[in-house]
């Protein structure tokens, strides 16, 4: 009689690659809404009233874009947002479960229970790894998504390709140039990751536990990230804009010359200043772009995510 045998979990690295490459299939997807964010972000920057407005709204970003630069235009930054979604959600779904399992362990409790407080942790955490792992492309594709030959808001940076970027950015700025706004990306990545994974991971098996839906069905995924989507959308978007004007923002050369932001000196500097001249509405400037970009990408995310898992864990068991 043949002895069933446990598959072994997966490791770190497997778990990272096919996180990452859940995130590429999804950023190709939000990219053009992520460039619509950026450019309203940056409208009307510390303008009392908004001033004058380039765009109206989301819908008018994507048309103008669309109309005077093409799908070129749609998809500026895609290059960089790969290497990027590569690095974050490699980090953020290949280190998240054993983050948790672990702090679990150390409290003494089972790495099974869905514990609000660990999960919250173990997201943060994950997600502070792969936002300072991949601050550099996420610098140089906010500047690439925000620059415009035609309508352009805010301050414009314009590189020829994201290696001409990073080149550029190193001659001019020198190593500290790379890091610019790592704060920002931190203080982000750490909001949004602290409730993306948690709270996908609780309305999973909310829906199971309930008898809802099937555990692991489709329709399961999409509605647990659709649940995710709003949350990190929500709690995200102050974050966001800071960091969008943080890495943006023009710079003046220092006495021991390194070039210094001329407008915010950290992201709270900016959310202040933010919200002392244009409102607390200035912080959820671009939140309707923000949510048709985090809502598809986050759905496609955690669902391809998922499905890539089983997928590769059935090829791997066959073989094993």
């Amino acid at each position: 009689m043949a002895s069933s045998t446990i598959p072994p979990p997966l490791s770190m690295l497997e778990s990272f690659l096919c996180g990452g490459l859940a995130g590429c299939i999804a950023v190709t997807v939000s990219n053009p809404a992520e460039v619509a964010k950026t450019r309203l972000q940056l409208q009307g920057e510390l303008v009392k009233g908004g001033g004058k407005r380039v765009y109206k709204d989301v819908l008018d970003v994507l048309a103008k874009t669309w109309r005077n630069e093409g799908i070129r235009g749609l998809q500026r930054g895609l290059g960089p947002a790969y290497v990027y979604q590569i690095l974050l959600n490699g980090s953020r779904l290949g280190f998240y479960e054993p983050f948790r399992q672990t702090i679990n362990r150390s409290i003494g409790r089972s790495i099974t229970d869905q514990i609000p407080f660990t999960s919250v942790v173990a997201g943060a955490a994950s997600g502070i790894i792969g936002a300072s792992f991949g601050n550099p492309l996420f610098l140089i594709k906010a500047r690439m998504q925000a620059y415009s030959p035609i309508l352009p808001v805010g301050t414009q940076h314009y590189y020829k390709s994201s290696f001409d970027a990073l080149a550029t950015i190193f001659r001019t700025e020198k190593f500290w140039g790379l890091l610019r706004g790592m704060d920002a990306a931190i203080l982000r990545t750490a909001m949004g990751s602290s409730v993306q994974l948690p709270t996908y991971k609780w309305t999973k098996n909310q829906l199971g536990s309930h008898g809802l839906l099937p555990s692991n069905s489709i329709l399961t995924y999409l509605v647990s990230s659709s649940v995710s989507g709003v949350c990190v959308c929500i709690v995200m978007q102050p974050a966001d804009t800071a960091l969008t004007r943080v890495y943006n923002q023009p710079t003046t050369r220092t006495p021991d010359g390194r070039l210094s932001g001329i407008l915010y000196r950290n992201p709270i500097d900016c959310l202040w200043k933010t919200f002392r001249t244009e409102g607390v509405f200035g912080w959820y400037k671009g939140s309707t772009a923000q949510f048709l970009r985090v809502a598809p990408h986050t759905i496609i995310t955690l669902t391809v995510n998922d499905i890539i898992l089983g997928l590769y864990k059935d090829i791997r068991n066959r073989r094993s």
